[in-house]
């Protein structure tokens, strides 16, 4: 089976064209394509509280352009969903609106408790130990959302107003950093010590420029030294020395630093990369809606 998940986040929009394949009593899920498109929404929503006529241009064109891509894979069946940026925009009934007329694509602009829990349909943590706790970990342009696994059993999650885009522009609020602090602090007090899962393109570019094998965790210690590598060349090195995206070369620093900060809080010594974001957990969730069909059928 082949689904197709569209990521409208406020950094960049994603399309990953995923495959299933049913051999065991465990679905493997395969990677095909990834498309992405650095178009920064949350530049506007963030500063001006709407989404302006150039952003919504070029969004309409990618959409246009990944359904396309989607009907030529083709997929059984897609979802997009929007997030931080959209969901602060004010002309967002607007923008969903001129998209769907468009290409026919619906967007569905999710709250931020809903993008942890598509986040943690992932459930990297079945494959890990069951006995110990983990905290999943996303870092995006406009919010990072927290989900606390607690011996195999989720037990909390929550979404808070603290991204890369915004930390850019000086807008992370102290009430929203002391949130995401109270609320990792709290978790690492009733439950005791805990794992980090990352998630998302930040840390896949930590994890990467960190050159850990794969399945390896990385260490406290190895993120803030790739932190003050990057941190050390300037905007313009990042990208022709390190190798990185222009729109990922500026975020990365600000985004290790929340990565850091929730360790700290958390007393967390490692943090795992198993390479999946928010797109990965919307082709989980399509694929268990067409199972549970296939079962009752």
């Amino acid at each position: 089976m082949k689904f197709a998940a569209v990521d409208i986040g406020s950094n960049a929009v994603r399309l990953l064209l995923a495959r299933v394949i049913e051999e065991s009593d465990e679905p493997l899920f395969k990677k095909e394509v990834l498309v992405r498109m650095p178009l920064r929404l949350g530049d506007d929503a963030f500063r001006t509280g709407m989404i302006s006529e150039e952003k919504t241009q070029r969004l309409i064109e990618t959409m246009v352009g990944f359904r396309h891509l989607i009907a030529a894979y083709p997929a059984l069946d897609f979802a997009a969903y929007g997030t931080s940026a959209m969901r602060e925009a004010k002309n967002v009934r607007d923008v969903v609106t001129r998209v769907r007329k468009a290409c026919g694509i619906s967007i569905q602009v999710i709250e931020g408790a809903r993008e942890a829990e598509v986040i943690y349909a992932n459930h990297i943590e079945h494959r890990l130990d069951p006995r110990r706790n983990y905290l999943y970990v996303d870092v995006g342009g406009g919010s990072t959302e927290v989900t606390l696994i607690a011996r195999g059993r989720k037990v909390g999650s929550s979404s808070f107003p603290v991204g890369t885009v915004r930390m850019l522009q000086g807008r992370p609020s102290a009430r929203a950093l002391d949130g995401l602090r109270s609320w990792v602090k709290r978790h690492r007090a009733e439950h005791g010590s805990m794992t980090a899962i990352g998630s998302g393109g930040n840390i896949n570019t930590i994890f990467k420029l960190a050159r850990v094998k794969k399945d390896r965790p990385l260490s406290y210690a190895q993120v803030r030294d790739i932190r003050r590598v990057v941190k050390s060349y300037s905007l313009e090195e990042r990208i022709v020395t390190l190798g990185l995206r222009p729109d990922r070369a500026d975020v990365i620093v600000p985004a290790s630093d929340v990565y850091l900060s929730v360790m700290k809080w958390g007393k967390i010594a490692k943090i795992l990369v198993p390479e999946v974001g928010l797109s990965d957990g919307i082709v989980h969730l399509l694929y268990e809606k067409h199972h549970r069909r296939a079962i009752r059928a």
